[in-house]
């Protein structure tokens, strides 16, 4: 059986003109039998990516400009890239119209949510205080518990309807952005997961799975699943 290829969004150039990522979201992939390839912003063939691709990963990383989303900016705002922006929302809104499996995390779920017409809270804690913490300062890690939908897929992916989550984020979506809808919370309040109406297979998470995941089964199940989707895509584009 061929294996799936599976495009993973990169970080933009460091200060040595290199592109990078964690080798979690490899490592994440690889476990659920998926062929990883990377994909530095810049590119401008987006219809040639999707069409080799059988899944897509949106990673996590720095801000988005605010100006994407009618939004302002703040002094917690860091780490803006205007090619990588204009990559990844242009890949974005292309692979939801191509159907293409996706899998926002972090930044990814807040690029796909801006992709599809919706807005960013530019500082989490300046709407929801600190009683959750959805990172450490300055920009570390934390963990948290989420509630899923019981009816959501993300939930009969995991099997859960509770579960802790890494999260590492000081952003995130004030409210249900056009075409999706929210299926899992923090304690505060704060949407952390949301799915698409209308795409066979589309889910944004804001947390990071790919952290947990060689530890944790139920965030390594999401890969699998996922992956396991591209592989169902591809079986049927290879039996026409």
């Amino acid at each position: 059986m061929t294996s799936p290829i599976i495009g993973i969004t990169t970080y933009g150039r460091n200060d040595l003109g290199e592109f990078h990522l964690y080798a979690a979201y490899v490592e994440a992939l690889r476990r659920a039998g998926g062929v990883p390839i990377l994909l530095p912003p810049g590119e401008q063939n987006l219809d040639r990516l999707i069409e080799r691709l059988d899944g897509l990963v949106f990673t996590g990383g720095g801000d988005i400009e605010p100006t994407h989303y009618n939004g302002d900016l703040h002094p917690a705002i860091y780490r803006l890239d205007a090619e990588r922006d204009s990559f990844e929302l242009a890949l974005a809104r292309r692979a939801i119209q191509a159907d293409l499996p996706l899998l926002g995390i972090c930044r990814g779920l807040q690029v796909l949510s801006v992709a599809s017409g919706g807005r960013l809270l530019p500082h989490v804690p300046d709407t929801f205080g600190t009683d959750v913490l959805h990172r450490q300062e300055p920009l570390h890690p934390t963990r948290h518990a989420v509630t899923v939908a019981p009816d959501s897929l993300i939930a009969s992916i995991v099997g859960a309807s509770e579960m802790e989550v890494v999260s590492w984020h000081h952003q995130a979506v004030p409210t249900v952005p056009p075409g999706w809808q929210a299926v899992a919370y923090a304690p505060d309040g704060l949407i952390e997961a949301l799915e698409h109406q209308d795409h066979p297979w589309a889910i944004a998470l804001q947390w990071h799975p790919e952290l947990s995941a060689a530890q944790d089964p139920l965030q390594q199940r999401i890969f699998d699943a996922f992956v396991q989707v591209a592989q169902t895509r591809l079986s049927k584009a290879s039996n026409f």
